[in-house]
């Protein structure tokens, strides 16, 4: 039995069969839809020619990423495509195993349509790089997130190191500033830049005196030595530096300052040597303008004769030099940048006015004013201890020793200045006793002038206030060995005699 083809079966499942006629009709309909499969090839042939010679390159790329959807066929179809891949089937033209399915149907997807897009846009602008247009996959995607990671990281890193070698980079310095002996010099050299700081605030006046109690005994017998020396104003001032008491007669009273001005001026002079204002060795020129009468011999020097800081501010303290004391006032600034300095140390009533030497007293202090800084001296808040010791020794060679040094008692030593002018004479110095106690001294005696009693009326100040801080303390008395005394009974059983040793044979010790 012949078998028929699906066109054959497809037109004869139309067409009923009955007679010669049906027959006939099977055969027009066979010959026609043999003639239309082969134009629908023929056109399909054509188009997918005119279409790959048009398009090779998209048409290409379309093909390589375009999706297939195979629709499902007719059971027909099934069953041609069935008995084609039979290993043993003959088709009607004696060809076998050929498959001459009909092709499939294919819908385009929308991955397609931009597939097709991509294609137009890079035959548009064909200088546009793939990259920038085509969508990434997931892989490329992938690779550009590690990409972009891996530069984030690198950044990151970057500024760390940055950072790190930043804070290497100080720590190092700090290292070798500390370590740097230059550093350390000067680190332990400023101690005058220390108490330059110190001078810049203001020193309360009397602050530094730390009185306890007037000693009322000494300060009866000084106004009795007053009272008998009439047309005589005394000034005086004293503090022992131990226990606080001290003796004030007219303390607040100003004074004409004489030579004991330059007390305060050598004060100044060691504070800006501290400071590295002044050096010890630097030269100081001898000018006219700057010599001055009176005492010392440096106003006797060639003009343009130099001198030493140092030996310029000794000849001021130990002969009295008032040419040597107006070159210091120069050097340090001048009369009025003294005076601030004055104000500044807690000194309410000394004041420079005028260049030495002062005959008319214009120049002032007060007695509680020069203990005032005498104390501050004696505490070295105004100095390095090296200038203290040293301003204490040039004022111990004071070659006038007629006022105060005339009361002390033997083994005294006295660090001082005086001041000599008619209507004044004073004396203003640090003792130091045998017994080791310091006490401040401050005596000032206005009067008629060249009135010799005035120096008179100061050594028995001083001869008065020696003795009374001379005595022992309670503290003192208190350590002083208690005498012994021996009963007869216990002698005798002892040694076997009678013997006793009596409060007066008994020898004692005090300090």
């Amino acid at each position: 039995m012949k078998q028929l083809s699906a066109t054959e079966l497809k037109v004869s499942h139309k067409i009923p069969v009955s007679d010669g006629t049906t027959t006939a009709r099977r055969e027009v309909s066979r010959s026609s839809a043999s003639s239309q499969q082969k134009m629908r090839s023929s056109r399909n042939q054509a188009a997918t020619t005119k279409t790959s010679s048009a398009q090779p390159s998209a048409s290409t790329t379309a093909s390589s990423n375009r999706k297939s959807v195979d629709l499902p066929l007719s059971p027909q179809v099934i069953n041609r495509s069935s008995r084609v891949n039979q290993p043993n089937y003959t088709n009607q033209n004696g060809v076998q195993n050929v498959d001459v399915r009909e092709p499939f149907m294919r819908v385009t997807l929308p991955q397609e349509v931009n597939e097709k897009k991509r294609v137009v846009v890079n035959k548009a602008f064909p200088s546009t790089s793939t990259h920038a247009v085509m969508p990434r996959s997931h892989g490329e995607k992938r690779t550009h997130r590690r990409k972009t990671t891996i530069l984030t990281k690198s950044i990151l890193y970057t500024f760390r190191l940055l950072i790190l070698g930043v804070g290497i980079g100080a720590i190092a310095g700090t290292l070798l500033s500390v370590l740097d002996p230059t550093n350390r010099i000067k680190a332990e050299t400023p101690t005058a830049e220390t108490h330059s700081e110190v001078t810049e605030v203001a020193i309360v006046p009397g602050s530094r005196l730390k009185l306890t109690q007037e000693m009322s005994s000494l300060k009866t017998t000084v106004e009795q030595l007053a009272a008998k020396q009439k047309n005589l104003l005394p000034g005086v001032f004293f503090v022992d530096l131990d226990t606080g008491g001290y003796l004030d007669v007219n303390g607040n009273t100003t004074f004409a300052a004489a030579s004991m001005i330059k007390v305060p001026l050598l004060v100044a002079f060691f504070q800006d040597v501290d400071a590295g204002k002044i050096r010890l060795d630097e030269s100081l020129t001898l000018k006219k303008e700057l010599i001055g009468g009176g005492s010392g011999d440096m106003q006797y020097k060639p003009l343009e004769t130099k001198f030493t800081a140092l030996e310029t501010a000794t000849k001021m303290i130990v002969i009295s030099d008032n040419t040597a004391t107006n070159l210091l006032i120069e050097r340090m600034g001048g009369v009025a940048a003294l005076n601030e300095r004055f104000l500044s140390w807690g000194l309410t009533a000394t004041q420079i006015r005028n260049l030495l030497p002062d005959l008319e007293g214009t120049n002032t202090t007060s007695p509680k004013d020069l203990a005032h800084l005498m104390a501050l001296v004696n505490e070295g808040d105004l100095m390095s201890m090296r200038s203290r010791d040293r301003m204490l020794d040039i004022m111990q060679r004071t070659v006038t020793n007629t006022l105060l040094p005339r009361g002390l008692g033997e083994g005294a030593t006295i660090a001082h200045k005086t001041g000599d002018i008619g209507s004044l004479v004073g004396d203003v110095g640090l003792v130091d006793m045998p017994n080791g106690k310091r006490y401040i001294a401050v005596a000032m005696v206005k009067r008629p002038h060249n009135d010799g009693r005035a120096q008179e009326l100061i050594r028995q100040i001083s001869r008065a206030a020696y003795q009374e801080l001379n005595k022992p303390n309670l503290e003192q008395i208190l350590r002083t060995t208690p005498f012994v005394t021996t009963s007869p009974a216990a002698n005798s059983a002892e040694t076997g005699s009678s013997s006793t040793v009596t409060p007066e044979t008994q020898p004692s010790t005090s300090n």
